[in-house]
Parts: structure tokens; C-alpha cells; sequence
């Protein structure tokens, strides 16, 4: 697909960006593509709600040899490494074959790598089958980029700007996009740098709201190209939330209210609020 992005004024650029990520959630409430989601067992009512609330069709299974089957024949695959059990070990790397094979988009979300050896070693392997997006936060990033990183389990102890060169180097390497949550979150494809000031506290106050992020971007990811897909997968979570936010009186009612608002959201208003929130730029890649 012929990127959206021919000019380096950022203005214009974040108007073409805003304009494709519209038409993108258009395209997601049209096709309602399959989605196929190796994810964490944590977070899956919510990552599942919210597919089905911006119109996709999720598909939970994990089981071996079912896993792969659906990954031949969905829009798009989640890979969310949260809770390895063995039935998800078995099945995550045939499961990516078969997309890779089917030209499936694919999204990895590396959660607690570089703090567990196990998934971090998976992590590595994976990145090698060049997914449409990896979705991390900060410390997961710098990790499987191979750089030192302060993180604690699921929790990021390292700024987005710290991972800003390394997510640049593991998009370039890779032939992937790279988005970095955070307080602004950050996405790269290694020669454009889009940075989205979009969200609100309470998103890190609930379980899962980065999991489904990851399988937001897999849903648009099945309906347009990597980099679009994960800006506009970000800012409509982003918005949810502060939507959300405005009545909830805490936690729990404000993930009620994010499933309801992530229905909520009409193609204008995501492209209005990408205008608002991003910033875009050349990102230099590191040699």
C-alpha cells in the first residue's frame, strides 16, 4: 500500500494520517474482520469487548492446531505473550508461520520481555517474522531491541523518549511498525515519528487496557497499513477514555464506560482527534 505520509511537514502529514485512520475505523465496522487472538488469559473479556465494540470479530482460540487454522483465514492475529501457558507456547509460533505464510498481518504484544527469560527469548524469535506491529510499552521495547531496560513484570520503568531510538532501530530492522505506550505515546516506522498526547490516567488504572490496544491495532491492521493502523488503534482508545473518564466514578465503571465509548466513536471524531494529537516527523534511525 502506498504510504500516506509523502511529505515531511508535519501538519500535512497529520491531516493525511487522521484522514486514513478515519477511513480505517470505517473500514473495521464494514468488514467486521476476523480476529484471531493468542492473548493473554488475564484480559480477555475486555480485549474481546472491545473488538466486538468497534466492530471486528475476535476468535479467543488457543488451542493446538485450532490456533493456526483460524490465523489462515482471519483478517488479522494477536500475539500477546502475557500468560504463557503451555497450550499458548505450543501454538503461538505455527500460529505465526501460518500468517506470515497467508500474508496475514500479525501484531506482537511482548509483555515482560526483558524481565522473564522465557517470553524474551520467544519475543526474539517472533520479531525475526517481521509482524505488522509490535506494541509495547517502553521497557518491553527497549528490550527486545536488545538495550538495557528497567522494567518490572507488566509495568514500563523506562520514559517513552528512552525508547525512542531503540523502537526507530527495531522498526528498520525489522520492516515493522513500533508503537510505544505511554503518558505520550509514541509510534515509529523507523522514518516517521508520530507522537499522539491522547488518553487519560485511568487507562493504567484497569487490567488490560494496553492488551486490547494490541488487539485494536490487529483489527485495523486488517483493513489498512501498519502505520495508520496503529495510530489510529491508539487514538481511539485514547478517546474512549477520556471519554469514559468524564462520569466514571472510579476503575471499574470507567472500564464499563471504555467499551461503551470505544462504540461510540464515529469515524469524523477519530480523524478530528488525531488532528489534535499528533505530531509528526522524520525519526532518524540509529546505525
Amino acid at each position: 500500500m502506498t504510504s500516506a505520509y509523502p511529505s515531511t511537514e508535519p501538519h500535512g502529514d497529520a491531516l493525511a494520517l487522521a484522514h486514513a485512520a478515519g477511513e480505517a475505523l470505517a473500514a473495521v465496522r464494514a468488514a467486521t474482520p476476523l480476529v484471531q487472538c493468542l492473548t493473554n488469559e488475564v484480559t480477555t473479556n475486555l480485549v474481546a469487548s472491545s473488538l466486538l465494540a468497534v466492530g471486528a470479530s475476535p476468535a479467543m482460540a488457543a488451542v493446538p492446531g485450532e490456533a493456526e487454522e483460524l490465523a489462515g483465514v482471519a483478517g488479522a492475529v494477536l500475539v500477546n505473550l502475557g500468560t504463557l501457558d503451555p497450550d499458548l507456547r505450543a501454538c503461538v509460533e505455527p500460529t505465526v508461520a501460518t500468517a506470515v505464510g497467508a500474508r496475514t498481518p500479525w501484531v506482537l504484544d511482548p509483555v515482560a520481555v526483558g524481565v522473564l527469560s522465557v517470553r524474551t527469548r520467544l519475543a526474539s524469535r517472533l520479531v525475526a517474522e517481521r509482524p505488522a506491529v509490535v506494541r509495547g510499552n517502553a521497557s518491553e521495547v527497549r528490550a527486545l531491541a536488545g538495550r538495557f531496560s528497567a522494567g518490572r513484570g507488566v509495568d514500563a520503568r523506562d520514559g517513552v523518549d528512552a525508547a525512542r531510538e531503540a523502537a526507530a532501530g527495531l522498526a528498520g530492522r525489522h520492516g515493522t511498525v513500533v508503537a510505544v505506550s505511554g503518558p505520550v505515546d509514541l509510534v515509529t516506522d523507523g522514518e516517521h515519528e508520530v507522537r499522539l498526547a491522547v488518553g487519560h490516567p485511568l487507562l493504567t488504572r484497569i487490567t488490560g487496557a494496553g492488551c486490547a490496544l494490541g488487539g485494536l491495532t490487529a483489527a485495523f491492521a486488517a483493513v489498512t497499513e501498519p502505520l495508520v493502523a496503529a495510530v489510529g488503534a491508539t487514538t481511539l482508545l485514547g478517546l474512549a477514555a477520556e471519554r469514559a473518564a468524564v462520569a466514571a466514578a472510579g476503575p471499574a465503571s470507567f472500564q464499563v464506560a471504555l467499551v461503551d465509548h470505544l462504540a461510540g466513536v464515529a469515524p469524523d471524531d477519530l480523524a478530528a482527534r488525531v488532528v489534535s494529537a499528533a505530531t509528526v516527523e522524520r525519526a532518524g534511525v540509529p546505525a
